[in-house]
């Protein structure tokens, strides 16, 4: 079994992604005085704070920016053989009443955001939440859950992976779908 890898979107593709999102944003919240910025944890979080950094840029206001760690309200962190480490939420505000955008890096199956949405109950009850996602893995999607904005849709299986590979992580700003290929 050998892997194979292409590049779904290269640093100037993923930069005018999230230009587009960013102008999104815009058109549909205004002013931003009621909207605030969730990432999620690990990768969701770098992608937010590009858009923060895009928005206030873009729009000349001050936009809250939060992240959260979903570790614990994960359906699967008991099932893991090493125990989860929990990263720190960054959450130094209620979203009560607020329109909430939650960004992430890739959706796939969907728990991960369902878990993002009850990790944000904590912090109160927000007006709207809407969803961000750099890359929409369609035809993977184990609960009813659709994002409101999306980078690029690309239709996969399960056995491919959808690698987001960033400059504050390490990477290079590209995004690479790798698949397994049976010899």
């Amino acid at each position: 079994m050998s892997i194979g890898s292409r590049i779904i979107l290269d640093s100037k593709q993923l930069n005018l992604s999230i230009e587009r999102i960013c102008y999104q944003l815009i058109e549909n919240h205004n002013d931003f005085s009621k909207t605030v910025l969730v990432g999620l944890q690990p990768r969701g979080v770098f992608v937010a704070q590009r858009i923060h950094e895009r928005l206030q840029i873009l729009t000349g206001k001050q936009i809250q920016l939060g992240w959260l760690d979903i570790t614990f309200n994960r359906d699967d962190h008991r099932r893991h053989e090493i125990p989860l480490i929990p990263s720190k939420n960054k959450m130094d505000f209620l979203v009560e009443g607020k329109k909430v955008i939650m960004i992430d890096d890739v959706l796939f199956t969907g728990r991960t955001i369902r878990a993002g949405m009850d990790a944000l109950m904590a912090f109160g009850r927000p007006s709207v939440i809407e969803l961000v996602v750099l890359i929409d893995r369609r035809f993977s999607r184990q609960l009813p859950i659709e994002p409101n904005y999306v980078g690029v849709r690309i239709d996969t299986i399960v056995s491919e992976k959808v690698e987001v590979a960033l400059t504050e992580s390490g990477g290079n700003d590209t995004v690479k779908l790798f698949s397994s290929e049976q010899e």
